[in-house]
């Protein structure tokens, strides 16, 4: 089959590798029909993310077509369309049973090399890295799902990929990062970032309660359809002051919700220590940035919260913990736990006409992956966010 391989930084290549195949009662092997490129790809793909290893195929963002299934399955059979989690994980040992699925203590099988790192192992992941089980990812005409029977939901007849594939990552995790930050009725909501994620973090914050929305970035495109689609208030961080312009815009408290839905990539205007970052790149060196989430933790109002889906790959110098802890806030963060959420908001797209496709604005070939991670990385294009039709 045909898959896009990692090759090392800036190196992507649609290769030609093996079928993936049955290897437990409890996999099924799923036909590609889409499979998004996500904005944590780019972590991948900018060299950020250790132990990544050359050919290793990348991608967790899919759903598709059921063509084999182990012999333990029976909640499908072939030819059932499914959307598949990035998170793999048991249903059944001390986390999944408590609903923290991306926590799961079974499905990582390099959880050792993970502990060394993070003192304990999360759930085994998609298409990103050996540290988190080395499974083969999504970007590909087939893929292997392990634990199908608690991970991949049923689609309906009548319902396009387009309006579900987000069902795999990013609308469940824009969901988990508004709910993490205990959004009470009213709430002023304030979002570092207007990439896909931040997207449906500012669409769930509506659905929560909130009763304002304020998105910050600087991609004209993306503040555009956070303003059009998200009703979100926009501040252009090059332009504004995003401090003094928060501060103004609530009277001097600051938003009582905050969500870093940017993550390790984050960048900020004029700033000498993203020229330093910015060197240290230039040399293949990558640095986690603190600035979206420093920010953050700095314009949120005392006695609020600060939630945190974007992903970090690396320690970071720079986190402002004098006002977390005297500011009395709290911080809620974590990979997604997926299974929790998918049935739930597929509900809200089938039940509430909810329609997570607007954020599309590329389709694309396989063939065309390694040219459009090059257009997304560079925010080129008006690219916000490419789904792939292998």
């Amino acid at each position: 089959m045909k898959a896009l391989c990692w090759h090392g930084r800036h190196d992507v290549r649609v290769d030609n590798v093996d079928d993936p195949k049955i290897e437990d009662p409890r996999d099924v092997i799923v036909k590609i029909t889409s499979s998004g490129i996500c904005g944590s790809d780019l972590h991948l793909y900018n060299g950020y993310m250790p132990t990544m290893k050359a050919g290793d195929i990348i991608g967790h963002e899919p759903m598709g077509e059921i063509v084999e299934l182990g012999n333990a399955i029976t909640k499908f059979k072939k030819g059932d369309r499914v959307v598949v989690p990035f998170t793999i994980s048991c249903g059944s040992c001390f986390f999944c049973q408590r609903n923290l699925y991306s926590l799961c203590d079974e499905s990582n099988p390099n959880a050792a090399q993970a502990a060394e790192v993070l003192g304990q192992s999360p759930a085994g992941l998609f298409g990103f890295s050996h540290m988190l089980g080395g499974f083969a990812g999504g970007q590909a005409e087939y893929l292997r799902v392990p634990y199908a029977d608690v991970g991949p939901i049923k689609v309906p007849e009548g319902i396009d990929d387009d309006q579900v594939v987000f069902l795999s990552d990013i609308f469940p995790t824009g969901y988990m990062a508004a709910e993490n930050c205990g959004i009470e009725p009213g709430d002023t909501v304030a979002v570092w970032g207007c990439g896909p994620v931040a997207q449906f973090a500012i669409q769930s914050a509506w659905m929560l309660g909130a009763g304002r929305v304020i998105a910050i970035d600087r991609v004209p495109e993306r503040l555009e359809l956070a303003k059009s689609k998200g009703r979100a208030e926009v501040i252009h961080f090059e332009k504004e002051n995003v401090y003094e312009k928060l501060m103004e815009m609530t009277s001097g408290r600051g938003p009582d919700r905050c969500i870093d839905a940017v993550g390790a990539e984050s960048h900020a205007a004029g700033s000498v220590r993203e020229t330093v970052d910015d060197l240290r790149e230039a040399a293949h060196v990558p640095a986690n940035h603190p600035y979206s989430l420093a920010e953050a933790i700095k314009c949120c109002r005392k006695g609020g919260t600060v939630s945190v889906p974007g992903v970090y790959t690396d320690n970071l110098n720079g986190m402002p913990m004098s006002a977390v802890m005297n500011k009395a806030l709290t911080i809620k963060s974590g990979q997604t736990h997926m299974q929790h959420y998918m049935e739930p908001l597929l509900k809200r797209i089938i039940d509430d006409g909810f329609d997570p496709s607007f954020i599309i604005t590329h389709r694309a070939k396989l063939e065309d992956a390694p040219d459009l991670y090059k257009t997304f990385e560079a925010r080129e294009d008006g690219c916000i966010k490419v789904v792939l039709k292998p």
